[in-house]
């Protein structure tokens, strides 16, 4: 975990979320609180999310970023952007069909974050649950992220 940080901040109702390191999926319950507040706000506008210096994203990470995708679009209707500068990242959102959800933008994100966003110490449930979503969510972007995470979720169901 030591090489994972997500920094968060916001200027107006316009959010940004910078990924860094290798984000794994220990951070899942810190982000679905983040995207709860962040959504609850009055004045919420936009939301960026900066992966230029993320060096891996698992597929939980990538579940909680398409539900954060999905629901922005569904509660204020546009897309939010993703800034994504190395290639094999770019081949990832490519594959698990982020440029359907998100503005995908190739270059850097030029915004600084405001405040880290700690890991939150979660149930072990909790993080099945939060895990579960975030595949499910994968799984209903394309065929091939179906095939790829039916069996995860159903062994992490019957749990």
């Amino acid at each position: 975990m030591k090489n994972c940080q997500i920094r968060a901040g916001s200027n107006g109702g316009a959010h940004v979320l910078k990924l860094q390191g290798d984000v794994r999926l220990v951070m899942c319950t810190a982000l679905d609180e983040y995207f709860e507040r962040m959504f609850a706000e009055p004045d919420f506008l936009s939301v960026w999310v900066d992966v230029t210096e993320a060096t891996g994203l698992d597929s939980t990470t990538l579940g909680m970023l398409a539900k954060l995708a999905i629901s922005t679009e569904a509660q204020f209707g546009f897309k939010p952007a993703i800034f994504s500068c190395d290639p094999s990242i770019d081949r990832l959102l490519q594959a698990m069909g982020f440029s359907q959800l998100f503005e995908v933008r190739s270059e850097r994100c030029d915004v600084d974050c405001c405040r880290d966003l700690p890991a939150r110490n979660a149930s072990e449930d909790e993080v099945r649950l939060k895990v579960i979503e975030a595949h499910r969510t994968l799984m209903g972007l394309n065929d091939a992220n179906h095939a790829a995470f039916q069996s995860l979720v159903m062994t992490l169901e019957a749990q």
